[in-house]
């Protein structure tokens, strides 16, 4: 049996499909290029954020610091006044800021709800500088 084969002879290679191909190759190397320049970009910056980061530490102040507290416990009780945790802290954090006659009204409240707590009282007995 006598298999007919055709012989394939490499067909030419037409102007208008050679540009497509050199245009695709641009293409390729052009896109390939500037995703890597954007990874680098993207990497760099992060790098030097970050150590931009490390050399400006955020400088915060413990009175800021005491004073937000003192807003949000005061929130906290606006809308449970009896909240005894909020009442503490409250008072705790006035006698931090040495605020002792802020601190009267929460350890007050304090010693009205707990009348066995001792050291509510001997709080209350401090800030009231007796």
């Amino acid at each position: 049996m006598e298999s007919t084969q055709k012989k394939s002879s490499p067909r030419p290679v037409n102007k208008g499909d050679r540009i497509k191909q050199i245009f695709a190759l641009v293409s390729m190397v052009s896109f390939g290029g500037s995703a890597i320049f954007g990874i680098f970009s993207l990497f760099s910056s992060g790098l030097s954020s970050q150590h931009q980061q490390k050399q400006t530490p955020v400088a915060v102040s413990q009175e800021s610091l005491l004073a937000a507290q003192e807003r949000g416990y005061e929130t906290v009780l606006q809308r449970e006044p009896q909240n005894q945790t909020a009442l503490e802290g409250l008072a705790n954090v006035r006698l931090q800021m040495n605020n002792q006659v802020g601190a009267i009204e929460p350890l007050e409240k304090l010693v009205k709800l707990n009348p066995d707590r001792g050291d509510y009282k001997a709080l209350l007995r401090q800030a009231k500088g007796k």
